[in-house]
């Protein structure tokens, strides 16, 4: 059987009439000659990447090993040919008779895996022998990989607000920090926060409504299980001379002993504590509440409310044991765990904007975000940012604001008849 020319191999599996131009370090190329939009595999061992993990690990292992390149855009801003990718056909998996041609024409060596980069987590498999997933260990573990990657290149992709999570645009030109603080101001107002009153933000971040709460004379408490976060936020607080109303700590939300809160926070939590655990987490979460004590819940859902699992890149690199489910999923858990829905809110579309002012920031940053984490991980969060937008924009994903009350005994909620916010 005649080799195959590894460009032609490629435009075989990938979306038809893509108008990208393939190229490949045996010198073979295929695709239009003048498309704007270039992809480069340069080494045997990216080709080995997208042959032993068919789909968006292999492509996702070459890209962030530098095996994989491109030309007619940023490497921290992958929209113009993810957005290509995303509109068209799905990627092609090879059949059974089709993965044995490919194979026998490119070289059986190239199934010989290599070792994935070193970004990359742990597989499911390995996870589950080596820990129960969702334990406080696991959830410590998966969180660091995460979040503890380096304060610094946090502050270049994030901006000054160090808010990791949705903003909220008042108006269509308003810049990603205006947006971040209305989004502060506005779950202020959902939660009705007075001066004197206490709130509890739990997976609090790098503590920004902890902040946000303690400037408006609220006592805030703040809890996240990266100690990376918590350095950062408690220096934040001396900064701003919000220590006397403003706490964060380095512990598990279960952990928290204090009860009787007039407000609970959870602002991109969810996500990581997985469906069986949303009883017990409500639970939690209602129990930290005084009766007429309110609840905000703001996390990504799913357009639907069937069992979905994560792709394996974002498993694999971003949220290891993450996992979302649509918003009625979450709403039924919230009121069999005793809590009264009040107010829900959708902001997709804000969503897929907050994710472009932060690949605005890395594209600006892009020379020091390498110098601080190196390549391989700039080049990882540039394709996660990117392909996170997408989600969003696609409506793959939304983001959901749910307002609950811890209702009485006797059916009062404390709650207005109707409520402007």
């Amino acid at each position: 059987m005649s080799p195959i020319r590894i460009a032609d191999a490629l435009a075989d599996i990938m979306p038809a009439d893509l108008p990208v131009r393939l190229t490949a370090y045996d010198g073979s190329a295929a695709g239009p000659a003048d498309a704007p939009i270039g992809l480069e595999l340069r080494t045997e061992r990216g080709l080995r990447y997208l042959l032993t993990a068919p789909g968006d690990l292999g492509m996702a292992r070459a890209w962030v090993a530098g095996d994989l390149v491109g030309t007619g855009f940023h490497p921290g801003d992958l929209h113009p040919v993810l957005d290509l990718m995303s509109s068209t056909d799905r990627w092609r998996v090879p059949g059974p008779a089709d993965a044995l041609a490919l194979v026998r024409g490119l070289g059986w060596e190239h199934l010989n895996p290599p070792p994935p980069p070193p970004q990359e987590h742990l597989p499911r498999w390995r996870r589950v022998v080596e820990g129960v997933r969702h334990s406080r260990s696991r959830d410590a573990d998966v969180i660091r990989h995460h979040y503890d990657v380096s304060n610094r290149f946090y502050e270049l992709v994030l901006g000054p607000s160090m808010t990791y999570t949705c903003a909220v645009y008042p108006t269509a030109d308003a810049t990603l920090e205006q947006a971040q603080e209305h989004k502060y101001e506005l779950i202020a107002r959902k939660l009705d926060l007075q001066p004197g009153q206490r709130l509890l933000d739990v997976g609090c971040g790098w503590g920004g409504m902890v902040r946000h709460a303690a400037r408006q004379g609220v006592r805030a408490l703040g809890v996240t299980l990266s100690r990376e976060q918590a350095i950062w936020a408690q220096e934040a607080i001396e900064r701003e001379g919000l220590g006397d109303l403003a706490e964060v700590r380095h512990m598990d939300y279960r952990d928290v002993t204090e009860g009787d809160f007039d407000a609970v926070s959870s602002i991109g939590l969810t996500e990581h504590i997985g469906v069986r655990n949303y009883p017990a987490y409500f639970a939690a979460l209602r129990d930290r509440l005084r009766p007429h004590g309110r609840l905000l819940n703001h996390c990504i859902t799913r357009d639907h409310n069937r069992s979905t699992r994560t792709g394996a890149f974002i498993d694999r690199y971003i949220f290891p044991d993450g996992e979302l489910t649509g918003s009625g999923t979450v709403l039924t858990h919230l009121q069999d765990a005793g809590l009264e829905m009040q107010h829900a809110e959708n902001f997709r579309m804000h969503y897929a904007r907050t994710l472009a002012g932060w690949v605005d920031n890395l594209v600006e940053h892009w020379d020091e975000a390498v110098a601080e984490v190196g390549e391989g991980t700039a080049r990882l969060w540039g394709l996660y940012l990117v392909g996170s937008r997408i989600g969003f924009e696609r409506r793959d994903v939304e983001l959901t604001h749910i307002l609950a009350t811890r209702t009485d005994d006797r059916g009062g909620s404390g709650y207005p008849l109707r409520h402007t916010f």
